[in-house]
């Protein structure tokens, strides 16, 4: 079962703590002291996919020395706000990395492994392309 906490800290200001004990400051755009708490969601989805990738290679023996992924999206114009559209770029290095390789795990990842996507993908349509960088 996973858990976390957010707890008030003043103003439009909070922290975000996990199971672990970890935390992250959030805030409106108008505190500008942490991250928005829409686009930690974007935050969390690029970070488990790239969880899943980085383990994905590793265990494919490619050799993975930088990986970014960047996120957009669109909302709906009014309350809520809802996500509709999500696009991840990812762009990786490493001498010897095959893009047949990369396009398996993040394929893996989108589509099997990733608890984030899976859960947006309901109300969200998820799009992604990726670049392999030369060294």
């Amino acid at each position: 079962m996973s858990n976390a906490t957010v707890r008030w800290i003043g103003g439009k200001q909070f922290v975000g703590i996990d199971s672990t004990k970890h935390s992250v400051v959030l805030s409106t755009t108008d505190e500008g002291v942490g991250m928005k708490p829409s686009e930690l969601m974007l935050v969390a989805l690029a970070a488990c996919t790239a969880v899943d990738v980085v383990e994905i290679l590793a265990k494919k023996r490619q050799p993975l020395t930088s990986l970014e992924i960047s996120t957009s999206a669109e909302q709906d114009a009014d309350p809520p706000w809802t996500f509709r559209k999500i696009h991840l770029h990812y762009k990786l290095s490493g001498v010897g990395l095959t893009e047949k390789a990369v396009a398996q795990a993040i394929e893996l990842s989108e589509e099997k492994y990733c608890s984030e996507a899976s859960t947006l993908r309901g109300v969200a349509e998820i799009s992604y392309d990726y670049e392999v960088v030369s060294l």
